[in-house]
């Protein structure tokens, strides 16, 4: 009970800071990958002149590991276009890259899951095409891909650990940086590993019943 003490609860300050990074990273990550998942998806779907660059680009962000993806933003981008000016920025960026492939294709398969028949409505109605995204197949997509939505943002939880490799100072940067002073690790990445399972138990437990939830109110279930 001792090293608990001394290596988890009186060092809590520094996991909870680390806690704190890692979370924003997340949010922002998620957040820009959710906007480029969104553009790559719809210039692949509706824009057939930018169609190949759209899937090389998809392709590309989900078939490169995201160490890679970490170690090329943060040393190659500074170096060729002058930014991200910060390890924090890259890590964000990073993130987001890998995870917009992911959701592009995410949106692509619930674009494709809308039946026909409601987008037939709206043509026979002469709703404009902008309205008819915006009404009809922005909702049902979003609806659709809230379970993936969901599992992609634990993805990025987990993928985040990985950002203590670049100097960024979150959860899994403090817990490390306990351990090379107390060369206890035992007690330290307990703590750390179990920190990781509560947020991860928490994020699928509010998707599940966010997505049900939207299941049943819009009965997609019975479709």
């Amino acid at each position: 009970m001792g090293n608990w003490e001394r290596f988890v609860w009186n060092q809590r300050d520094a996991l909870l800071a680390g806690l704190q990074v890692t979370l924003e990273i997340c949010l922002i990550a998620f957040a820009a990958a959710f906007i480029g998942g969104l553009v790559l998806c719809l210039l692949r779907v509706y824009v057939p002149a930018l169609r190949p660059a759209a899937i090389l680009l998809t392709e590309f962000f989900r078939a490169t590991p995201i160490l890679v993806q970490l170690l090329w933003v943060s040393y190659v981008w500074p170096d060729l276009i002058g930014w991200p000016t910060t390890f924090y920025g890259a890590a964000c960026v990073a993130l987001a890259l890998q995870s917009s492939g992911y959701l592009s294709e995410t949106f692509r398969g619930a674009i494709e899951a809308i039946p026909h028949g409601h987008l037939e409505a709206a043509d026979s109605l002469g709703i404009p095409a902008w309205r008819r995204f915006l009404r009809i197949v922005l909702p049902q997509v979003l609806i659709e891909a809230a379970p993936s939505l969901g599992n992609q943002f634990t993805v990025i939880v987990k993928s985040s650990s990985l950002v203590s490799v670049i100097s960024v100072a979150d959860l899994m940067f403090q817990s490390q940086k306990i351990v090379n002073m107390s060369y206890e690790p035992i007690e330290i990445l307990t703590a750390t590993a179990a920190i990781y399972i509560v947020i991860i138990f928490l994020i699928s437990t509010l998707n599940k019943t966010l997505a049900d939830r939207l299941r049943r109110r819009y009965a997609l279930g019975r479709r």
